[in-house]
């Protein structure tokens, strides 16, 4: 009897060659060696193998083939071990129970989903809609190409709410943004996000959370409600209290749609309790969560706190009191007093009867001494009106100014602080600050930022290095927009700048060189974006090879490196690209790189397009810049062909619009001005323009095209058969006489190489870039012809084509 049980606790498994004895407790650690988990209660096992498997894993045998949903094309088999690189599922995924969601929104989701209930911690995977890992049951789609997996709250999420930011309407639950360069900000807490959001078509209102905030205030000086906001996302950092014009941080009141934000202490000046401290028994102490200013002055904070009078008197206006206001009064449209000239949009002290106005920082911060560092004598505030001419940075003021007695300067409150020493990507020499006292200028000094006089006997930044004649206006050197704030520390080597190094680049290895005259060449390379040798060629390309570089994605010219084995093309000088560069287009360094998101491709902060290729891209903080190479390749000043004088660059152009494309220009876009002041501009994108292209009927080269004298009747485009808008730029054949449009002429993707694939999360297929020449396909989106580049599925089962700017339409087909 007793052989007989023990022969029954015995079984012979298909995974090892003993027999493996049935164990009723394990005594020392072991590991299954189906699942890789701890055993633990009852198991199979050989002893003398160390070879043990859970009694459920061991038990697997008796179902060799199984269907699961993970992969619902074919049955999955029952192996020891990966036989291949191919579909495998281990023990713990293969035993998630699953069934198919019912009522799931088609509009949020093609393809049906299975919910997965006991869901293992050893999946690692990110929910497709809150971008946060899965924990806990989840849904899963096994059609997409791309993992898709929803947390079981974020699947049941209601699909409209009534949120109090927006109430006029409902807010939709909306799919993630149909194309990846487009970032969605949540309007409630001001951050940039991807996935799933609620969104008002009619307000273009977007909220990443569906939670309502339960705090609001009708604050006095804002005609909307406010909502409580508890803590500013790091893009947000940014926004300034229209209060007290400092930082929000912490708890803040704001108004999304306007962009007005309140430091919870300003907004609740009037209605926060107030006590006496014995600490402090000059004024009352309004209780705040924090400090909402930060004036960097010694000095009680609690004083900074204390509630403002609607009324005060004060020295710059002996004859009246000056009054509260919510914001400055308007003021004439070239105005140049001290707040049109920092733009202070904050509260105000004012007198109507004297048109004086005093900013919330002249009032709560400004000590009757400052002492810094960086001058050896104390800075005394004159508190009166009067005009001046700042000696830091030459622009003038017409109140409180700042005075060294010993040196005889007055000086803005804010230029007291003025680094010393200050590096800007628009100058590879560290730049400092200088005045002098000299009375007449021998020569005429040009910004270099803004190309208009530096009048040297006001403070301004110059390089140090010999033979260097940068100079530029101290207010240009310091703006946001140019300068990341670093300061170079005193005591530094001057002379350790008089050599610049020669910059890194990406060419590992020099494998072969040629003497070309007097010089040595680089004739085969090892580079590190590419796995093989490339060799340096000189035949001419004709207009019919559409080879392009790899790293610009520009049509291929002489002189450029080529891989035997493959498709990879590099230009001499793309091949020499440093690793690191500075740029003026932005304040932080950039570094060269060769890679892109999930999709494929990237979009250039500068020019606006869509391209594939090396980039240069900012790893400073949070920052997301990205340039491509041609764009790289630009400079602080520009001489086009198409304007007499030469342009220079500027950061803010809100208001001004591109004279080549008409498009309004942002206060985020870069572009060229005019030196001379002309009433001209020119985005980066229109400045990048090929002054030549070709078309496919003609036999010359269509030449870039900046004026226009056709008659009304002869504008139109000869390949879309569209009207031309007059003086809009165009590509034109002088012997042919043929017009088109500029994206006719080059494409709607000319910076993507041709072959290349890209990818969109709604379509389980790649896209291939294609250049339709003859007998071109009509567009799916559009149904017109898709002549030159466009965008092509190629699956045996979708098989067509699609302009770039019809994907949107094609998105909502497929819904």
């Amino acid at each position: 009897c007793l052989r007989v049980a023990r022969k029954e606790m015995e079984i012979q498994h298909f995974s090892h060659h003993h027999p493996l004895v049935f164990i009723q407790d394990h005594s020392v650690a072991a590991r299954c060696l189906g699942s890789e988990k701890p055993v633990e209660g009852w198991s199979y096992g050989c002893s003398q193998c160390e070879f043990y498997l859970h009694k459920g894993c061991a038990e697997l045998e008796l179902a060799p083939q199984i269907q699961h949903p993970f992969h619902p094309k074919h049955p999955l088999t029952l192996l020891p071990k990966s036989p291949y690189p191919s579909f495998d599922l281990d023990i713990n995924c293969a035993l998630l129970q699953s069934s198919i969601a019912a009522n799931f929104p088609n509009s949020l989701h093609p393809h049906p989903l299975f919910f997965i209930q006991n869901h293992n911690r050893e999946v690692e995977l990110d929910c497709s809609w809150c971008q946060k890992p899965i924990s806990g049951p989840f849904y899963h789609c096994s059609d997409c190409t791309y993992p898709f997996k929803l947390h079981k709250e974020c699947a049941e999420l209601p699909l409209e709410i009534q949120h109090p930011l927006n109430p006029k309407h409902s807010l939709t639950l909306f799919p993630d943004s149909l194309y990846p360069w487009d970032k969605n900000r949540c309007h409630l807490c001001c951050k940039e996000f991807r996935g799933f959001s609620y969104y008002c078509g009619a307000c273009y209102f977007v909220s990443e959370s569906w939670k309502e905030r339960e705090m609001e205030i009708q604050h006095f000086s804002h005609h909307h409600p406010l909502v409580f906001i508890q803590a500013h996302s790091v893009a947000s950092k940014a926004a300034l209290c229209l209060g007290c014009q400092k930082p929000v941080e912490g708890w803040s009141y704001g108004c999304n749609q306007c962009e007005f934000y309140l430091h919870k202490g300003c907004a609740e000046l009037e209605l926060a309790p107030k006590i006496q401290h014995p600490f402090h028994p000059k004024h009352p102490l309004t209780l705040l969560p924090k400090s909402p200013y930060s004036s960097g002055i010694s000095g009680c904070d609690l004083c900074e706190c204390a509630e403002l009078p609607l009324e005060i008197n004060h020295p710059c206006d002996r004859k009246h009191p000056l009054t509260l206001l919510p914001q400055p009064p308007t003021h004439p449209q070239k105005c140049s007093c001290s707040l049109c000239r920092i733009q202070w949009k904050g509260f105000v002290y004012s007198c109507s009867l004297c048109n004086f106005d005093l900013s919330l920082d002249d009032f709560l911060f400004s000590p009757p001494t400052i002492t810094v560092a960086s001058h050896e004598h104390p800075w005394m505030l004159v508190s009166r009106k009067m005009w001046f001419v700042c000696d830091f940075c030459g622009t003038d003021g017409d109140h409180s100014p700042y005075h060294c007695d010993t040196c005889v300067l007055f000086v803005h409150k804010n230029c007291i602080s003025l680094p010393r020493h200050i590096m800007i990507t628009r100058h590879h020499h560290t730049i400092s600050l200088s005045y002098s006292f000299r009375q007449n200028q021998v020569e005429d000094w040009m910004c270099k930022i803004c190309y208009e006089e530096v009048d040297i006997s006001y403070g301004h930044y110059g390089c140090p290095a010999s033979r260097c004649r940068y100079i530029a206006h101290v207010l240009c050197a310091t703006d946001k927009a140019i300068w990341d704030g670093t300061i170079m520390p005193e005591g530094y080597d001057k002379r350790s700048e008089e050599v610049v190094d020669e910059p890194w680049n990406l060419i590992t290895d020099v494998v072969e060189q040629i003497r070309i005259g007097e010089l040595m060449v680089a004739s085969e390379i090892k580079h590190s974006y590419h796995d093989h040798n490339l060799r340096l060629t000189f035949s001419r390309k004709t207009k019919d090879d559409d080879s392009q570089c790899d790293g610009c994605t520009r049509p291929i010219s002489t002189p450029f490196y080529s891989c035997d084995q493959c498709k990879f093309f590099l230009h001499k000088d793309c091949a020499k690209l440093p690793e690191e560069m500075p740029h003026p287009f932005h304040k932080h360094l950039l570094t060269l790189s060769n890679s892109h998101d999930e999709y494929g491709y990237s979009l250039c902060c500068a020019c606006r397009r869509l391209y594939q290729g090396f980039s240069y891209r900012c790893y400073e903080g949070d920052c997301s810049f990205e340039i491509d190479i041609q764009c790289m390749l630009l400079s602080d000043t520009l001489k086009h062909p198409s304007h007499e004088h030469s342009l220079f660059l500027v950061h803010n152009n809100k208001g001004t619009s591109c004279s080549a494309c008409f498009r309004k220009l942002h206060s985020r876009d870069v572009a060229y001005r005019c030196m001379k002041r002309c009433d001209f501009s020119l985005d980066v994108g229109c400045a990048t323009l090929p002054l030549t292209a070709w078309y496919k009927y003609d036999r010359h080269p269509l030449t870039l095209t900046y004026s226009d004298d056709f008659e009304p009747s002869q504008l139109y485009c000869d390949l879309c058969e569209k009207e031309r808008e007059p003086n809009r730029w165009f590509y034109y054949c002088a012997d042919c006489d043929n017009s088109l449009h500029l994206n006719c002429a080059i494409g709607d993707l000319p910076y993507m190489k041709l072959g290349n694939k890209l990818k969109e999360y709604w379509h389980k297929h790649p896209f291939t870039v294609v250049k339709n020449i003859w007998n071109c396909p009509l567009c799916k989106g559009c149904g017109e012809v898709c002549n030159g580049q466009a965008l092509e599925c190629k699956e045996s089962e979708c098989n067509f084509t699609v302009h770039l700017n019809c994907l949107r339409r094609l998105f909502e087909a497929f819904e």
